[in-house]
């Protein structure tokens, strides 16, 4: 069965994230150690001990669930018919990891970079998020393309569950358009900026620059990437569809679609609490077999 890791993003962290790794497995107290020197704070504390609202914040939420998902990956052996990897967002940093891409160092630091850019983007431009659900997904892209300001289609997880980005303004009439379209559901986000939107362009340009400088290598096997779907194996490729990856659109939807295409039929959901990967998969198609890694020691 050719399966592939698919990693999640921001928000699928928890109080006590990493804690089960960091007890069981040696190479997990190395790699938090590690971290911990890096980042130049105890992410491993925070990680383990951490309030809600500490974990929320993007410098500690984006190192942390990078380090989740990098070191359940690490802690067993890759499958042999790995056929391909994936990551939602900030998880393609995890899947550039774990496919041998980048260096835990490099990808840790560029983590790091990543949140430092996006909150300075925020600080600088007010902006806002809501998940629109419910709807096809041309009527969210036309009912955004109403609205007077910067508002987009953000994140397209599944079929008839989007995410809008943009100015606070505009996000908010958007929202109120949705409503009075039918959505099933519209849920405002608690974030503090516009992510994968325009606003983020601030943010783009001080990544880039580190992403450039940065050492890339061919994967061990394709990395199906956000900006379009496709699958990836040459470092120039994979570095400009990453520095794009911030102000584009995260094209979830047509990223499984094209992994099975390509012949995956089992997704491991790595890192996370293993449920949100996991749901949107089974929204795009209830027939693909979707399993979490499982990290614990064999008796």
């Amino acid at each position: 069965m050719p399966k592939a890791y698919v990693f999640p993003g921001q928000g699928s962290q928890f109080i006590g994230i990493g804690q089960d790794l960091h007890e069981q497995y040696p190479l997990a107290r190395e790699r938090f150690s590690e971290a911990n020197e890096l980042l130049g704070f105890s992410i491993s504390e925070l990680m383990f001990q951490g309030t809600d609202e500490e974990l929320k914040r993007t410098d500690v939420t984006q190192p942390a669930v990078f380090l989740h998902s990098v070191i359940s990956a690490e802690v067993v052996a890759l499958p042999e018919d790995l056929m391909a990897v994936a990551g939602h967002s900030l998880g393609e940093f995890s899947a550039l990891v774990v496919s041998g891409a980048l260096e835990f160092k490099d990808g840790l630091l560029l983590v790091k970079q990543r949140a430092d850019a996006m909150e300075k983007a925020c600080r600088e431009q007010e902006g806002t998020m809501a998940a629109i659900v419910g709807l096809a997904d041309e009527v969210v892209e036309e009912g955004c393309a109403k609205i007077e300001g910067v508002v987009i289609a953000a994140n397209y997880n599944c079929p008839g569950q989007l995410v809008i980005s943009g100015e606070v303004a505009s996000v908010e009439k958007a929202c109120e358009h949705f409503k009075e379209a039918g959505a099933m559901k519209v849920v405002p986000l608690a974030v503090d900026g516009a992510f994968h939107s325009p606003l983020m362009a601030s943010a783009r340009e001080d990544l880039s620059r580190a992403i450039r400088e940065t050492p890339f290598k061919k994967p061990r096997c394709p990395i199906f990437q956000n900006v379009d779907g496709q699958p990836s194996t040459e470092p120039d490729e994979i570095r400009k569809k990453l520095i794009a990856q911030l102000t584009a659109p995260v094209r979830w939807t047509e990223t499984i679609q094209q992994m099975v295409i390509a012949g995956v039929d089992t997704f491991v959901e790595v890192g996370g609490n293993g449920k949100v990967i996991r749901g949107m998969i089974r929204r795009i198609d209830r027939a693909l077999a979707v399993e979490p890694l499982k990290t614990n020691p064999v008796d």
